[in-house]
């Protein structure tokens, strides 16, 4: 069973699949980058933090430009801690924050500028920022992740759980709509029994009446 994690990032992938072949079909005039809203990580593991992007050009590794920088807040200053080179690729910057725990994973040939961050901490928690600049595209393009650092994930999603419950639920509904119907039922056939018992004193003392009446009759 996958967990929400992968099926996140699984999704990414498909919408930068797919937006990739309709740019071919239709043609572009910019680019994008395409990363989720936000990514949990649980304390002290290492985390993938994606990032792809789409463009009309393909790339040139002499003027291509790309950037990633960390922030805790959107109020507080970007720190860039991994940039591109264009002898040396992506190389990974002095930081006092991240030391050496952070690590390109993706792959240029297919736009992807994935980093993972190992020994993931709590003050790691912000908003991570990837800036990508193609010529002769003209625009820079930009996107931002969220990370979230949690001490324990939540557990995944059940369906035979939830088939369970509504197995349950939907028995004891048939259960108490069939005790409602007997109950009923019964009440009526009660009430019945109770009419006919009347009606049949009701006869009786009429059959008696008219005896006596008989009996006056005579000399």
């Amino acid at each position: 069973m996958s967990s929400p994690a992968q099926e996140k990032r699984s999704g990414v992938q498909l919408r930068s699949g797919a937006l990739l072949l309709l740019l071919s079909i239709l043609g572009c005039s910019s680019m994008d980058v395409i990363m989720p809203n936000s990514i949990n990580a649980l304390n002290g593991t290492t985390i993938k933090i994606p990032c792809t992007f789409t463009s009309c050009y393909k790339m040139d590794a002499n003027r291509f430009l790309m950037n990633w920088t960390y922030q805790e807040t959107q109020n507080d200053t970007e720190e860039m801690f991994m940039t591109y080179h264009k002898k040396r690729g992506m190389v990974p910057l002095r930081s006092d924050r991240f030391g050496e725990r952070v690590m390109f994973v993706g792959n240029l040939d297919k736009n992807d500028l994935s980093i993972t961050l190992s020994d993931v901490q709590i003050e790691d928690e912000g908003i991570y920022n990837c800036y990508v600049r193609n010529p002769p595209d003209r625009v820079q393009g930009n996107n931002s992740i969220h990370l979230k650092v949690v001490t324990e994930l939540p557990p995944p999603r059940d369906s035979t759980i939830a088939v369970a419950i509504g197995a349950s639920v939907g028995g004891a509904l048939a259960l108490l709509i069939l005790s409602m119907v007997v109950v009923k039922c019964l009440r009526r056939h009660q009430k019945q029994e109770l009419i006919s018992e009347e009606k049949m004193e009701e006869e009786g003392k009429l059959d008696a009446e008219g005896v006596a009446e008989e009996g006056t009759k005579q000399p």
